[in-house]
């Protein structure tokens, strides 16, 4: 059975639990980060060196980076689903996986953790605003694309979706001025009809 290391309002984690409740797989969920610890322990640093969460553990095979975990998971579990056989289409949900982590959450991070993380006393609001600006035109860049598709990487989920998802549900959830997107309005109303998105990432964001 697999084990997933994490805690549950992790959005790194929330992209694995998501992956694996679209593919149906059995797994324990084991809580690890944050008020649980156990990243400080001589065990976790074993499973991965960062000391960070999530950790995939699949028999033999140890995996953590989340992108990572996703992407083994659909290899491994989700041939013609999440994970597209051929290479060239396939790639199109890379690049928006990778967009999604270098392009997305470095605007969306300081946001995310100024008004959900930080004491009110100690916010950097100016900092808030200008990633917020900042933010906009990049979710224009995916409304765009999205214009010729219902999902990033053509008309089925893929695991290209995946971390884009997870970004998005937490952005809707911040008190920030939100770009007008009906096309990524459609694409969402598309996610919040699936059980493994609303179980997974549509939960209280802290």
């Amino acid at each position: 059975m697999l084990k997933i290391w994490g805690r549950t309002n992790s959005i790194n984690v929330q992209k694995v639990m998501w992956t694996v409740g679209e593919l149906e797989l059995a797994h324990e969920r084991i809580d690890a980060g944050g008020a649980f610890g156990r990243l400080d322990t001589d065990e976790y640093g074993r499973m991965n060196p960062n000391r960070r969460i999530p950790v995939l553990q699949d028999g033999d095979v140890t995996i953590w980076e989340s992108q990572a975990i996703v992407r083994y998971l659909a290899a491994v579990h989700g041939a013609g689903s999440l994970w597209d056989e051929d290479p060239a289409r396939r790639s199109l949900a890379d690049r928006w996986m990778e967009w999604a982590v270098g392009t997305i959450m470095p605007q969306l991070h300081p946001i995310f953790w100024t008004l959900k993380r930080t004491p009110e006393a100690e916010r950097d609001m100016a900092a808030v605003e200008r990633a917020a600006v900042a933010i906009q035109p990049l979710w224009r860049l995916l409304d765009e694309h999205l214009a010729h598709s219902s999902f990033v990487a053509g008309d089925r989920l893929t695991m290209g979706d995946i971390p884009l998802g997870c970004a998005w549900w937490r952005y809707a959830n911040l008190d920030v001025d939100h770009p007008a997107v009906p096309n990524i309005d459609l694409w969402y109303q598309n996610l919040k009809r699936r059980d493994a998105y609303r179980r997974h990432v549509m939960i209280e964001v802290t």
